[in-house]
């Protein structure tokens, strides 16, 4: 595992009949680490707490190697966040909200959030206000407010939801700016429910069911541990003891499963593949649903 830019251990949180629990957790320094799991499954209540937002949970969080625990006002001014709910408050504009920022954060750059604001298509939206904004504009908004500052770490709650698809390919384009920027000293960690369109900008992956972390590892890892198997319609009864999960058409089948499993279709006749991201979060969190039932 390569350095962590945060530490966590015994993380639990309840809700209802709802609980976060996270015995241990590691989000590596120098990439962009991706939370993957359902609406549901935790996702937003764990990046409150790493962030700071929510601070009615059990256990500790270490940031940047430190061995105190905490977010004191040091660890703050280094971490930039965005969330999915009431980021600024309604009645602000564009302009106040650099303005605001400036007043705020001591390595918050004005000139780089009025260009930010250009090529985030905000430019002629300084006066509005936040309520007026598109859901899109307001992601942009907060993308444009925490770009703005010199952070070590960002982390964001489903940034790429609300945006379409030209602008989630220039969201990807800006994480990989951010930490080429950093040679190595930045890090990301975001959320989101369909790693589809972020693939390209995930280097670690969290596989979060059911408030708990049921798989991690690098993408290229995990796209070594894991095979896409295909087979034909015949075979699908078989191979289905074997799958993680499994998609049947007339054609025949195709699923995941961990390669150190593909003895186990010696006599059948498959095609193995390399799964994408996307395939083997899905697999993995069908598979532990399962389990549980």
């Amino acid at each position: 595992m390569a350095e962590s830019v945060i530490q966590a251990r015994n993380l639990r949180k309840k809700y209802g009949d709802f609980q976060l629990c996270i015995p241990h957790l590691e989000i590596p320094k120098g990439f962009a680490t991706a939370l993957i799991g359902e609406n549901g499954a935790g996702k937003t209540t764990l990046l409150n707490i790493l962030s700071g937002v929510r601070l009615d949970f059990e256990g500790e969080v270490f940031y940047f190697g430190n061995q105190s625990q905490g977010l004191d006002g040091s660890v703050q001014e280094r971490i930039g966040y965005t969330g999915t709910g009431g980021y600024f408050l309604p009645n602000w504009t564009v302009r106040q909200v650099g303005e605001l920022n400036e007043m705020l954060f001591s390595r918050f750059h004005k000139e780089r959030f009025e260009s930010l604001c250009e090529e985030m298509g905000l430019g002629r939206s300084r006066s509005k206000s936040v309520k007026k904004l598109s859901d899109g504009n307001r992601v942009k908004l907060m993308l444009t407010a925490v770009l703005s500052r010199d952070t070590d770490l960002l982390i964001l709650d489903e940034p790429a939801s609300p945006l379409d698809p030209l602008m989630r390919e220039q969201l990807c384009d800006r994480m990989r700016d951010y930490l080429d920027g950093g040679n190595g000293g930045r890090s990301i960690f975001f959320s989101t429910h369909n790693i589809a369109d972020m693939e390209n900008a995930t280097d670690y992956c969290l596989i979060m069911e059911q408030g708990t972390i049921v798989e991690e590892g690098f993408v290229e890892d995990l796209k070594e541990k894991y095979v896409l198997v295909k087979g034909e319609a015949a075979d699908a009864a078989q191979a289905g003891d074997i799958l993680f999960s499994m998609n049947r058409g007339s054609y025949g089948f195709e699923g995941i499963c961990p390669a150190r499993d593909l003895e186990r279709f010696a006599g059948m006749d498959v095609a193995v593949e390399i799964p994408t991201l996307s395939q083997i979060c899905v697999s993995v969190m069908k598979k532990s649903r399962n389990s549980v039932q």
